[in-house]
């Protein structure tokens, strides 16, 4: 789809304007550069790449050139945007909310058009095109996380829902002990653009990279229930294999709580996650 072509059909899709997601989506594929990415392709190419998930791999997809001055003033963006609000807050703002915030405050600045047709494409964007293989349980980029169902745990800088998740951890906390750390919770959709896109910016516009340790917004869990363990004092190495050889870990192992999102060797494109707690919510 030619440039002009995308901007014609998107003229309309800022926030507040109707334009189906099948439309978004197609015009996305113009813009991103690469085949339909399938683990099927060899089951031993995929593994490795798994395996190796931090580097890049033949077959990656990239963001085309065209849009990448566009999608680095996003993130400057997003994250000016973050530290307005702070990062526990960030975790639970709304996109339509994040927006408002933006506009009203200059030292954040207004998204313009381009950037809001761009956040648009990323999120409707078939995420099995650079490689992650998951299911989408958000399917709305204004999807809304309500302040009255959640609970900010303390010390933490992160928010669970109330009920399933928060009866889960604290059950958790009770069997395994004072060692046990929430690390991360609640995900609302521009906190997941700021990770993903993160991401992406890091490894210098290779969507599939980032593809395969951060979902692509709309396809975390973590804006349905699924929160993040890890054991106290660990750091940043929570987030990584050598989790597995915590007494955290151990005892979440032996007490079966670890039924987890995405285990290691799963065909959903995404590296494995011993520290992913899943929750079971209907998509």
């Amino acid at each position: 789809m030619k440039r002009r072509h995308l901007l014609k059909t998107l003229g309309a899709g800022c926030l507040g304007m109707t334009v189906a997601p099948e439309l978004l989506a197609a015009a996305a594929r113009g813009h991103f550069a690469g085949k339909i990415y399938s683990p099927d392709d060899g089951l031993k190419d995929y593994l490795h790449k798994i395996k190796n998930f931090n580097k890049p791999h033949d077959g990656d997809v990239q963001l085309e050139h065209n849009l990448y001055q566009t999608f680095e003033s996003t993130v400057m963006r997003l994250r000016r945007l973050q530290k307005l609000v702070g990062h526990g807050n960030f975790n639970i703002l709304n996109f339509t909310d994040g927006l408002a915030l933006a506009r009203n405050y200059p030292k954040v600045g207004k998204f313009p058009k381009e950037e809001l047709k761009f956040l648009e494409i990323v999120f409707y964007e078939d995420g099995q095109r650079y490689g992650f293989m998951g299911q989408k349980p958000i399917t709305e980029i204004t999807e809304q996380i309500k302040k009255k169902d959640v609970l900010k745990i303390p010390r933490s800088g992160n928010f669970l829902y109330k009920d399933r998740s928060v009866e889960l951890f604290e059950e958790i906390k009770k069997e395994v002990g004072d060692q046990v750390i929430l690390t991360s919770g609640i995900r609302s959709v521009m906190k997941q653009f700021l990770l993903f896109l993160n991401k992406v910016y890091e490894s210098e516009g290779n969507l599939s990279l980032a593809s395969r340790s951060l979902a692509p917004p709309g396809y975390s869990f973590h804006g349905n229930g699924d929160f993040d363990v890890g054991q106290k004092g660990y750091g940043k190495l929570n987030f990584t294999g050598t989790f597995t050889e915590t007494d955290v870990y151990k005892k979440l192992a032996e007490l079966g709580y670890l039924k987890l999102r995405y285990p290691e060797d799963n065909r959903l494109g995404v590296r494995y996650e011993p520290w992913h707690i899943k929750i079971n919510v209907s998509v």
